[in-house]
């Protein structure tokens, strides 16, 4: 391993930030898929993004308060967890989308707003398009956004686990 990697890896602070930094790409792209390229999530595209919003928090907190090791052994655990969380919401997500799994009965997108009278009503049925869980918006050498997802949250459980095997392994006098 070079001497770069073996310092971050050894250095459960710059895991976390790194574990939040990917977190925010991750909402950053799925953002910039809906607001910039008009792809409208579906709702298990949004729950997806809770994870991610949690780590983004708690990094956050992490870096502004978890001075010991403990703290960050802490900090770390709670992570990983997260990201087991997402990579699970993306594989359940992705087997939705191939007919593996069966998805949830709501999933059809946001609710419209309440229509004023009967010609918004109308109006709102001839122009709003209901987003299927079981319909992936966009593809890139195969794998849908949630299948993509669900690998860079697995990358992101591996560094988190990592961390934890690392700071387990130091001696207790330097773990404070």
């Amino acid at each position: 391993m070079t001497g770069l990697a073996s310092r971050l890896l050894a250095d459960p602070r710059r895991l976390i930030a790194l574990i939040g930094l990917v977190s925010l790409a991750l909402i950053g792209g799925a953002w910039f898929f809906e607001l910039v390229l008009h792809l409208r999530p579906c709702k298990l595209c949004l729950e997806q993004r809770a994870p991610h919003y949690a780590a983004i928090g708690l990094t956050t907190l992490a870096l502004l308060l978890a001075r010991s090791s403990r703290l960050q052994i802490a900090a770390l655990i709670v992570l990983a967890l997260l990201m087991a969380w997402s990579t699970g919401l993306g594989v359940y997500h992705s087997g939705v989308e191939w007919g593996i799994f069966a998805g949830p009965n709501d999933c059809g997108g946001t609710p419209a707003p309440a229509a004023a009278g009967v010609q918004d009503l109308m109006k709102q049925l001839q122009t709003t398009r209901i987003v299927s869980c079981t319909e992936a918006a966009w593809r890139f050498l195969g794998l849908s956004l949630a299948g993509w997802n669900a690998l860079a949250s697995l990358g992101l459980l591996a560094i988190a686990l990592l961390g934890l095997r690392n700071a387990s392994q130091r001696p207790a006098s330097s773990r404070g």
